[in-house]
């Protein structure tokens, strides 16, 4: 698995709705992160979409580093 560019070093927490579509920048370039921006184009990476059934707050990585995508898994923690 490709880790893109840091962007931040902190999760971003975004308030998610069921049934909607997230999709998570996996390579750091987005100018709308935690979301993609189609940044990532030429490269080897894509986003990665995240849906909830439920209403609630999710983490989203920033750091790229971790092994729970696209949630905070406290990899940047260790940086």
């Amino acid at each position: 698995m490709a880790q893109g560019k840091i962007e931040h070093k902190e999760p971003i927490a975004i308030d998610v709705l069921p049934g909607r579509k997230y999709w998570w920048c996996e390579c750091g370039l987005s100018k709308k992160q935690p979301f993609c921006d189609s940044a990532h184009k030429g490269t080897d990476y894509s986003p990665v979409l995240f849906e909830s059934s439920t209403e609630q707050t999710i983490y989203f990585c920033c750091c790229k580093k971790t092994h729970n995508r696209p949630q905070c898994d406290g990899s940047h923690n260790k940086l």
